[in-house]
């Protein structure tokens, strides 16, 4: 469904430029629900909104489905983002319209491309569970129920692809469980991709994987053991739970972040050393260098002056 390779963006200004994906390599197969997890800056938000058509690569691949979002026009962009992808906002403001009602903000969309479906957007509704709230507006939703509205909104065009910025990053546990349950729901039934960038790290423990970003490329990868939907646990520290195990991913030149929180215990900094003994890889931290008078060398060097 979805694969970047190399994935690079850049953005500039007149004095700055940031590079907030640096070489991304990631694929997601058609049908999966699963999460990606980073730090603030890591890049994981700037990937979603490639994803979703908000933002333009810079370089590298990216392709969603038949789309070339590298290549795309602007016009092609228009009929992207209308029948291949949906999106869900962190902020409800952005999700839905204030003044009209729950069902209206799920019919909007459907006008708007063409394809009014009322019985479809009640259908929609009645999935997050909110068939008794079709007729009130945004004022009169809970934070939650706004959330499940947008969710709905997000499927009005029978989207292949569902991209949710941190679903439940404004909403309580109980309420992020339920969510959580939709999008399996969704999942199942109707067969579309789920991806869910999340700093929620238990939600991230009952997908069936999780993919790690750090410094704008991917670094490690947690895949569940089961194929069914597994753990309440969460996964934190960088380490995988009992019920995820931990890859670490290379890219196309072998190349591999090793965690940090590796390297900290090993006190590596800078350099390391590699070994192989023919099974498996070790890196270790590099042995004290001897140290080498300087002055003597120089002395040599200089017919007896030091320097």
């Amino acid at each position: 469904m979805i694969t970047c390779d190399g994935l690079v963006k850049i953005y500039k200004s007149d004095e700055v430029e940031v590079v907030a994906l640096q070489g991304l390599n990631i694929q997601i197969d058609a049908g999966e629900l699963m999460a990606i997890i980073g730090n603030s800056g890591s890049g994981k938000s700037t990937l979603l909104n490639i994803l979703g058509g908000l933002d333009r690569p810079s370089a590298g691949q990216v392709k969603v489905g038949d789309w070339d979002l590298l290549k795309i026009t602007d016009k092609q962009l228009v009929e992207y983002k209308r029948h291949t992808v949906g999106f869900i906002w962190q902020n409800n403001a952005r999700n839905l319209v204030s003044y009209l009602t729950a069902l209206e903000n799920v019919e909007m969309p459907m006008m708007l491309s063409g394809k009014y479906d009322p019985a479809y957007a009640k259908q929609l509704l009645e999935w997050v569970g909110l068939s008794h709230r079709l007729n009130n507006k945004l004022q009169e939703l809970s934070g939650g129920e706004q959330q499940r509205v947008a969710i709905a909104i997000s499927l009005a065009n029978r989207p292949r692809l569902l991209l949710a910025d941190e679903p439940t990053g404004s909403v309580d546990s109980k309420t992020a469980d339920m969510i959580l349950h939709i999008f399996q729901r969704l999942n199942k039934e109707l067969g579309v991709t789920i991806v869910i960038v999340t700093h929620d790290l238990s939600m991230a423990g009952k997908v069936g994987r999780v993919v790690a970003i750090r410094d704008g490329m991917t670094s490690s990868e947690f895949i569940a053991r089961s194929p069914s939907l597994v753990g309440t646990n969460g996964i934190s520290g960088g380490f995988a739970n009992k019920d995820h195990e931990e890859f670490v991913v290379l890219d196309r030149a072998g190349r591999l972040q090793v965690p940090k929180a590796y390297l900290n215990a090993l006190q590596i900094e800078g350099k390391a050393t590699m070994e192989f003994d023919g099974e498996k890889i070790m890196i270790k931290a590099p042995k004290a260098m001897p140290a080498y008078g300087g002055k003597e060398m120089n002395s040599h060097a200089d017919g007896g002056k030091s320097k």
